[in-house]
């Protein structure tokens, strides 16, 4: 639902890549309670694997940040939750200041199940080798020649877009040349894009520094600190809201152990005979009708 805004107002690509970074800040801050600078080096992606419009960001981030006295803060590990769900509201943040959605929009999309946020951080790189690997995968093109193939009796067009046989988009040659050149950034437009510790400008700075031979003092963020600033703290950030206050007495509620097993908890509930209702009922899978009208209303964005 939200692509279609990033595909008829290319600048917001730009945005969205901030936001990203936003999002990452953030969430230094709500898990040391410093605000930290990281090196992030941006680079905006607007297709998927099938060639389709599909507006992503990779970033290659610095495991911490530096505060404001030139310390560097290691932080070795990341919730890809948490950062997702803050990255969404950066995003829903963003829509709203530009007046193309409503709040009951992003009400309603925060409510589904899988609200279509994602975030993924498992990719590390240690030498200049795996970065340059990874920097590699990020600037991509968008689509491989050899997994390309054209019948041109039938003026059709076969992407082999997976390893498997079955990985196989066939579009009309038309439809093919409408997603390839959809990706086609404006005259202009910045498609990699440096941040915090990696933009000239603090650049500069460390070049200075390093002249005045002041090493960087490097703390890491994995002792006690961490698991006392852990998923609650990172809730009453996002959210505004102490998840371990108990809503009856108001009282500070203490965690005993943590249940995963779905048929377990399902036989705590029937034992205990407790019963949840949600203020609001998950909304409905939105109909295709409806999201015509959304179009409809929304077309002077696209046109």
């Amino acid at each position: 639902m939200l692509r279609t805004f990033f595909k008829y107002k290319r600048r917001l690509l730009g945005q969205l890549c901030q936001a990203a970074v936003q999002a990452l800040i953030g969430y230094f801050q709500a898990l040391t309670g410093t605000e930290l600078i990281p090196g992030v080096v941006a680079v905006i992606q607007t297709f998927g694997q099938k060639i389709n419009f599909h507006p992503h960001a990779h970033l290659l981030v610095t495991e911490g940040g530096e505060d404001r006295d030139g310390h560097f803060h290691h932080i070795p590990a990341f919730s890809d939750g948490l950062l997702a769900q803050m990255f969404a509201r950066e995003v829903f943040s963003l829509l709203l200041r530009e007046e193309l959605i409503s709040q009951a929009l992003v009400e309603k999309i925060m409510g589904w199940h899988h609200s279509g946020f994602s975030v993924h951080s498992k990719v590390k790189v240690s030498t200049k080798e795996e970065a340059e690997r990874v920097g590699k995968y990020m600037i991509r093109p968008v689509l491989s020649l050899e997994r390309l193939s054209f019948d041109k009796p039938q003026g059709q067009v076969s992407y082999q877009y997976g390893k498997e046989a079955e990985d196989l988009e066939r579009m009309d040659y038309q439809e093919f040349i409408a997603r390839v050149t959809s990706h086609i950034p404006d005259k202009g437009q910045v498609m990699v894009r440096y941040f915090g510790l990696y933009a000239n400008a603090h650049r500069g700075k460390m070049h200075k520094r390093e002249q005045g031979q002041h090493k960087l003092l490097i703390i890491e963020e994995e002792g006690e600190k961490i698991p006392q600033r852990g998923w609650a703290e990172l809730i009453r950030k996002v959210y505004e809201t102490d998840p371990l206050i108990c809503p009856k007495c108001q009282g500070q509620m203490r965690i005993i152990a943590f249940i995963t097993d779905y048929p377990v908890v399902d036989r705590i509930l029937n034992h205990l005979k407790l019963t949840f209702v949600a203020d609001k009922p998950p909304p409905p899978r939105i109909a295709f009708q409806e999201l015509l009208m959304a179009a409809e209303a929304n077309k002077e964005y696209f046109s």
